[in-house]
């Protein structure tokens, strides 16, 4: 599926670019830098880490897994692969399964400080790129009162979100500081992006090619 987003921002692709993933998150953020891009979310399921896997490690592993798995079907494109988890206390908090898990994990979280790990993989079979990074916040969470977080989880928003929380919506509020990248914890860290891309020569300035047009 190509994307439906309007580019917006100075760069522009200089090879077909497939994000595999289905996060409307991911999708605006990478429409931000003005790249056009098709949308072919990877269909595995997520294994557990596996017995030594730090979480940095995992985070990777998953989003290769998911580049690998778009990759047998896009080999001529440039992948996207990521994955964002949400570490308290050396545990790794995924997406809530109910209500009361996504309460249990906000109550967790309220006043403490957990860390936000997003792994990109890009990955094109063809031109033979294989690169992969990844990007850490830290994010403070203000402390409110169990019903407030309740009602916060009535709104849905928290259901299908690493840690029960989307730092992008309404779930702003809980968050009281951010070290380290705004955009590593919404699912995708652009400034470390757009270092990788350019390096491969996946993109280049917009502005460059009018020059060139003229």
């Amino acid at each position: 599926m190509y994307s439906e987003l309007l580019p917006q921002g100075p760069f522009r692709g200089e090879m077909d670019l497939v994000l595999a993933s289905k996060s409307p998150r991911r999708q605006a953020l990478l429409s931000l830098l003005g790249l056009n891009f098709y949308v072919l979310p990877s269909k595995i399921k997520e294994p557990p880490p596996k017995p030594g896997q730090n979480p940095e490690q995992y985070a990777t592993y998953l989003a290769g897994l998911k580049a690998e798995d778009v990759c047998q079907q896009r080999p001529d494109s440039l992948i996207l692969a990521a994955d964002t988890i949400v570490v308290l206390n050396g545990d790794i908090l995924g997406k809530p399964r109910s209500e009361t898990q996504a309460i249990e994990m906000l109550k967790n979280l309220s006043g403490q400080t957990h860390e936000v790990i997003t792994a990109v993989v890009l990955v094109h079979k063809q031109k033979q790129i294989n690169i992969s990074f990844a990007c850490k916040s830290f994010v403070t969470m203000a402390k409110f009162s169990e019903e407030v977080l309740k009602s916060y989880v009535q709104t849905k928003e928290p259901l299908d979100k690493a840690g029960a929380y989307g730092i992008q919506g309404v779930g702003a509020f809980l968050v009281q500081r951010i070290n380290g990248s705004y955009t590593n914890v919404v699912g995708l860290p652009l400034t470390e992006l757009v270092e990788h891309l350019e390096k491969v020569g996946a993109i280049r300035l917009a502005s460059d090619i009018s020059q060139n047009q003229r």
